[in-house]
């Protein structure tokens, strides 16, 4: 069976999950980019179903579009205007289709670091 596509957003500024952030996966193939789905992190920082259930990946590029900005406005923490991070984009290659991605964002308002975890 074919691996699937997870995320989660820790917010390393407050020490907790970043629970409300906007995200969006796209697909890319050749010039084209489409987007797969749009889904908001709960209380875990993380999303309720997978971003692509297993046995639906397929290799290719794909992009996760983090909306910083707009999560950070709604926080307690004084920002810069404009903020200096505001949509952070992540793209990656998906190969082997029997693995699981699991590609998650540590970020503050002023630094972003990403992995592939498990």
């Amino acid at each position: 069976m074919s691996g699937g596509l997870t995320t989660h957003v820790l917010d390393t500024a407050r020490g907790r999950p970043a629970s409300g952030l906007n995200i969006q996966l796209f697909r890319l193939e050749d010039t084209e980019r489409t987007l797969l789905k749009s889904v908001t992190t709960n209380a875990d920082g993380r999303t309720d179903a997978p971003l692509i259930a297993r046995g639906e990946l397929r290799a290719g590029v794909y992009e996760l579009v983090f909306d910083v900005a707009a999560y950070f406005a709604a926080s307690d923490l004084p920002l810069s205007q404009p903020a200096f991070l505001t949509r952070i984009p992540v793209r990656f290659g998906v190969a082997g289709t029997e693995a699981h991605y699991h590609v998650p964002l540590l970020v503050s308002p002023w630094a972003y670091s990403t992995y592939r975890g498990s």
